[in-house]
């Protein structure tokens, strides 16, 4: 069996634009922590474009915030209103921001419990991220477990130097035996970047952020999103209840499924698959499913959003992860 993933760094145009979107979420909610925030982020080329709904209390100064994350001095266009009457006429009553389904994951794999193929990718992004905090890329192909293929694109750094770091790498003791194929900036070596050379977008990288192309997803982003919008929250939340019944059950790997109709606090699916075993939540005693009980468990009101568009939103060490 061959699976593949790929991982990019904060430094990536669409992860540039995830972080400014959930720093303006960490303002908010350092200053309002019942802030209702959809902010979606645009930029490129000297531009960045910042739209959405927000309703807070808080005083924020969104172009510094967008300047301090994309690192310099940038245009900034910002059109932002507050949240519609309609959406909020069902989330003041403590229903869900809208549909959506959420699909939770865990396995067995490795210690954060992740597909084996994007955890490899993650970890050799992070490392040479260290040595050359740029724009960049890592992808890892695995076949039968074995790592046939590394494929690594970093701005700023040398082929040579680039695969010397990939194959120290792969002496450490998880890879086994394996000879893979090395890729190191194929197109050839690159020193614009960022905005400079690209465009990017809120949400566009939803695998990176989830768990590899292996796992299906529900399809709504995460960055920018307040608690009520349960395509974040409720994907956090089914994260913690496969965390914890794959711990508890001593499973290989498992599914939750969770999905919402707006304007209600209760999912209309509350399902897992455990090593290919479909059963019903049975929740009611040990979690609050709604969002303002997913939030509370979760710690959902904290300011801590910003770190979680950098490296994904699971397997990072976080309260549902």
């Amino acid at each position: 069996m061959i699976r593949t993933a790929e991982c990019v760094t904060p430094k990536h145009p669409d992860k540039i634009c995830d972080r400014i979107s959930d720093a303006i979420l960490n303002e908010c909610l350092e200053q309002d922590p019942e802030s209702r925030v959809a902010v979606e982020t645009c930029g490129g080329h000297g531009k960045i474009f910042i739209t959405g709904e927000i309703s807070t209390n808080a005083t924020l100064h969104i172009p510094q915030i967008a300047q301090r994350v994309y690192g310099g001095d940038i245009e900034v266009i910002v059109n932002i209103v507050k949240q519609s009457n309609f959406i909020a006429q069902g989330v003041d009553g403590g229903g869900a921001g809208d549909q959506g389904i959420m699909v939770g994951y865990a396995c067995n794999e490795n210690e954060e419990l992740i597909p084996q193929e994007l955890y490899l990718a993650r970890q050799l992004c992070k490392m040479i991220y260290k040595r050359y905090p740029y724009d960049g890329k890592t992808q890892v192909t695995l076949e039968n477990g074995n790592i046939k293929a590394v494929v690594v694109s970093f701005q700023n750094a040398a082929a040579k130097e680039l695969y010397n770091m990939v194959a120290e790498w792969l002496e450490l003791p998880w890879f086994g035996t394996s000879h893979p194929e090395i890729y190191c900036n194929p197109a050839g070596d690159w020193s614009m970047g960022g905005f400079e050379a690209d465009a990017g977008v809120t949400g566009r990288k939803l695998v990176v952020d989830n768990y590899g192309p292996r796992i299906p997803i529900g399809g709504g982003a995460f960055s920018g999103k307040d608690a009520s919008k349960v395509d974040r929250s409720a994907a956090y939340m089914a994260r913690r209840i496969a965390v914890d019944i794959l711990k508890e059950q001593n499973a290989v790997e498992v599914y939750v499924y969770l999905a919402y109709a707006i304007g209600h606090d209760q999912p209309v699916q509350a399902t897992a698959l455990i090593d290919g075993d479909e059963v019903k939540l049975n929740v009611d005693d040990k979690y609050d499913l709604s969002p303002e009980g997913i939030k509370a468990y979760l710690n959902l009101t904290t300011p801590i959003f910003e770190e979680t568009a950098a490296w994904g939103h699971f397997g990072n060490g976080f309260i549902w992860s």
